[in-house]
């Protein structure tokens, strides 16, 4: 069957009869995945002879998009984190519940990834896609129109599961477009440097605006832009694998992380406290269930065997401490740091542009690392470098002085730049390349359950210290720290091959 490349066009053969045509047809429609992609309800080109095809990926026009897509994900993921305490007051929101504030769209990113990624794969990654930008676009701009803490997460939490359509489908989409091994090392490494561009843009964007709200509309309007170009420049692509969606797993899953993080959260007012113990238990119950679905399903969300394969597991662990360390801490230090050194939401902004934008140079520039440098080694590198940046910033909460944050700021965006050029590179190499979605949805959700789980640690281990702001921010730069020597240690001891 023919093959497109980047930039080359197969001839097309020479027309057969009608009922030649049907069968070569009907035989292509039950190959499926086992041959390639389809591009069923892509535009059509005309050949030379009047027969038309389905139009290949154009490679660059998918990467743009995706990548800007993605960016505008992070962008609204990141909001909040200098808006934090304007979103509060003008919320009312308690501080023991203004975790909730943060992880609404990372506990919707990690409970729908996984979905997302099966439908992108089933029913088409264009369409998911398409369905994702819209549905962020709207989400966020009504979102900047809620008037309490409840209605606000809810939104958050519908902003995460559109945005776990977006990244779940943007690399298979690339994947599809870029089949060669230096076209996917290319193409993933800009998708990773676009994740710290957002991440770097979001505050800034949030930060700009007179008001949260006023961003969050301009943050819908971009969503829905990119969604426009989306619809004009992406084709089609799918590897169907017959059966209905896992319904029953995406519900044991989600309320297994909502459970968890409930119990993260409220554990900030005693982690012996009943509710607490039984929530953590609920939570285990239902992880052990949704492995009982998944074993049992036709067409599950994640594909259990995978576990045996050392590139997944790195994959999993990688996201995993990603989340935990990484995100979980620079979520929360720019309010942190609003609150001691009383900086405004616009200087918070531009203090933490070092650490993103450094982070988005250098994903940008790790590419260059490939075939030198393993991935799994690149991240144990990245994690290193952000426990000796957090390292470097501890007693700088409080000092008095926001320079004491630098030197850890730039050794931290070094390592975070690192982590996000390898993390999609693995997540798409750690799986057959028909279920790259897949593969790709069950690497970040394991980074959002991580970083629904930091947010929660490090606002409880700053909260809850008896010894001030500064003091909690110390334990929780250090637990940080350790956890980032913990996922070096993991990532770097898992071999790749079998």
């Amino acid at each position: 069957m023919a093959k497109f490349s980047e930039r080359t066009y197969v001839r097309t053969p020479p027309r057969q009869p009608a009922a030649t045509q049907e069968g070569v047809a009907s035989r292509l429609a039950e190959e499926g995945a086992a041959s390639r992609p389809s591009h069923e309800g892509v535009p059509s080109r005309p050949t030379h002879e009047g027969t038309s095809r389905p139009a290949p990926p154009h490679p660059r026009a998918t990467l743009a998009v995706t990548s800007a897509a993605t960016a505008v994900t992070l962008m609204t993921y990141t909001a909040p984190v200098v808006t934090l305490p304007d979103t509060a007051a003008a919320l009312h929101t308690s501080l023991s519940a203004q975790a909730w504030l943060l992880n609404g769209t990372p506990l919707g990113l990690a409970a729908l990834l996984l979905v997302a990624g099966s439908l992108a794969d089933d029913y088409g990654r264009r369409r998911v896609f398409l369905a994702g930008t819209v549905a962020l676009g709207l989400t966020t701009a009504l979102g900047g129109l809620t008037t309490s803490t409840f209605l606000f997460t809810l939104g958050r939490i519908a902003q995460g599961a559109a945005s776990a359509a977006i990244l779940a489908s943007s690399l298979g989409l690339l994947v599809t477009a870029f089949p060669s091994a230096r076209g996917r090392l290319h193409a993933t490494g800009v998708w990773g440097a676009f994740v710290s561009a957002g991440i770097a843009a979001g505050p800034l964007v949030s930060g700009a605006f007179t008001s949260w709200r006023v961003a969050y509309g301009a943050l819908g309007a971009a969503a829905l832009l990119t969604a426009v170009l989306g619809s004009r420049a992406l084709s089609e692509s799918r590897a169907p694998r017959g059966g209905r969606p896992d319904v029953l797993g995406a519900l044991t899953f989600g309320a297994a992380l909502v459970s968890l993080v409930a119990a993260l959260t409220l554990g900030r007012d005693g982690w012996l406290r009943a509710p607490v113990g039984l929530l953590f238990t609920a939570a285990v119950v239902l992880l052990a269930l949704f492995a009982v679905v998944e074993g049992r399903s036709r067409t599950p969300m994640i594909d259990l065997s995978l576990l045996r394969r050392p590139g997944f597991l790195v994959s999993s662990a990688g996201g995993l401490f990603t989340g935990l360390t990484v995100i979980g801490l620079f979520s929360y230090l720019p309010a942190l740091l609003q609150r001691t050194e009383h900086l405004s939401a616009m200087d918070t902004a531009w203090l933490f542009l070092l650490w993103s934008g450094l982070s988005f140079l250098v994903a940008l520039q790790a590419k260059r690392l490939a075939g030198r440098v393993a991935p799994r080694r690149q991240m144990a590198v990245g994690f290193l470098l952000h426990a000796a940046g957090a390292l470097t910033m501890l007693g700088a909460i409080g000092a008095g002085s926001w320079t004491r944050m630098l030197p850890g700021l730039v050794l931290g965006g070094v390592g975070s730049g690192l982590l996000n050029a390898a993390l999609p590179l693995v997540a798409v190499e750690s799986v057959p390349a028909e279920r790259a979605a897949m593969g790709s949805g069950a690497q970040q959700t394991f980074r959002y359950i991580g970083s629904c789980a930091g947010v929660a640690l490090t606002i409880a281990l700053v909260t809850s210290s008896g010894g001030g702001p500064a003091h909690g921010a110390n334990v929780a730069i250090t637990a940080s720290a350790v956890l980032a020597v913990v996922g070096a240690g993991l990532v770097g001891v898992l071999r790749e091959r079998v």
